[in-house]
């Protein structure tokens, strides 16, 4: 009978491991799938932009200017939109000096030592040795040692290509800063909007975890929400890219430029997001101990952790709409009042960082719609309340225990 019970305990373990096992999978497979429409989203615009101005870039290198091979007009459009989002302008200068200073390094050499192989390696070398001594960056180096071998390898076949490959460097360039510009500029605002939602998603879904983690007192449900928060390169550097080229598209297109306010609240929200997300990770790492060490929770805890999960979604929804955000900054500190009693009800020594954590994560939330640090600090301190002391763990009457916790600090 002890064998049949530890055998049907063992098989309830297998159970309940296999069927979180599957529902991991099947949530990871919805997200990825999610992930990578919203990466086609994300990228429409900008593939529209790389088509017609490659297109445009050909008709006038063609047409126009009658160069009956017009391959490098149509890589430098497209290399120009494509390869960095945010400084198209510089990108497009670097592409002009790179083909420039390719072009003199291959002719020059070609005169000396004609075409071949070891001239071919010989030219490359020379190219990048000499970029990188001018202090050049990486794109100019690269594509000074392309349009050399370019001109070393089809010189022998095609006749003065130098000025040919230097005008279509100017075309590419300059089509595909008119596309960014003039003929189809992206709406900046919305390409912020939809860069935000993953890296304010992913703030707001791991903290609801964290919450209901500490409810059931779930360690590894705990544990998985910390390693997907710290999992954020991704959503962080492509709120950055999009910011970086929303504020070139505010800058650089007439039809943009009533843009340029609404771009403040994102730009300046970069920063404190990146913060709370840092925070956030510290707050649920402390979650995981709490439950380790079996310390209390009081019920206000979770509450307060749940309450910045939904100041998230407010700014996320607030920030699309164009609105001021004051319910996400009223949601921010509901969750320091919450903390605070959940403080003056007892905690230990984690609770109390994940207290202290709560706080510094609702100021930078607090910051990111807009509030001044010193200011936002000051609302912290008034919605926690005056909670120095919690409630069961002062000193002994001979002052022989351990002093309780004071008040976590912000920041």
């Amino acid at each position: 009978m002890r064998r049949v019970g530890l055998g049907e305990t063992l098989t309830d373990i297998d159970s309940a491991r296999i069927a979180d096992a599957m529902e991991e999978l099947r949530h990871r497979g919805k997200a990825t799938f999610h992930d990578r429409l919203h990466r086609v989203r994300m990228a429409g615009g900008l593939a529209v932009q790389a088509g017609l101005a490659a297109a445009l870039s050909y008709l006038v290198s063609h047409r126009l200017l009658g160069n009956p091979q017009p391959v490098f007009a149509p890589i430098s459009a497209v290399g120009t939109l494509a390869a960095s989002v945010g400084q198209r302008f510089r990108r497009t200068v670097e592409l002009i000096l790179g083909v420039a200073i390719g072009v003199a390094i291959g002719d020059g050499i070609i005169y000396v030592l004609d075409t071949g192989a070891w001239q071919l390696g010989v030219v490359v070398t020379v190219a990048i040795l000499s970029t990188i001594f001018a202090g050049a960056s990486v794109a100019i180096v690269i594509q000074a040692a392309a349009t050399a071998v370019l001109i070393v390898t089809l010189s022998p076949s095609t006749q003065n290509i130098e000025i040919p490959r230097f005008v279509d460097a100017f075309v590419g360039g300059g089509v595909a800063l008119l596309v960014t510009a003039i003929l189809l500029p992206l709406n900046p605002r919305r390409v912020i909007n939809r860069a935000a939602r993953p890296a304010l998603d992913l703030l707001a879904t791991q903290l609801d975890m964290a919450a209901d983690g500490l409810r059931r007192r779930d360690r590894n449900a705990t544990q998985r929400a910390l390693d997907r928060l710290r999992d954020n390169k991704q959503e962080l550097a492509t709120l950055g890219e999009a910011i970086e080229g929303a504020k070139e598209t505010a800058i650089l297109s007439p039809a943009r430029w009533h843009r340029r306010d609404e771009l403040t609240h994102y730009a300046e929200a970069a920063d404190p997001i990146d913060r709370a997300m840092r925070n956030s990770g510290t707050l649920i790492r402390r979650s995981v101990t709490l439950i380790e060490d079996e310390e209390p929770i009081p019920e206000p805890m979770p509450e307060a952790i749940d309450h910045l999960a939904e100041s998230v979604r407010l700014m996320k929804h607030e920030f699309a709409a164009g609105e001021e955000p004051q319910k996400a900054r009223e949601r921010s500190l509901r969750a320091v009042s919450e903390a605070g009693r959940a403080y003056a009800q007892g905690v230990g020594f984690s609770g109390s960082v994940v207290i202290a954590q709560v706080r510094t994560t609702a100021s930078d939330l607090l910051v990111a719609t807009g509030i001044e640090q010193e200011e936002a600090n000051r609302l912290v301190r008034n919605s926690f309340g005056d909670q120095e002391t919690p409630q069961g763990t002062g000193p002994e009457p001979d002052g022989g225990g351990p002093k309780a916790p004071v008040a976590p600090p912000i920041g």
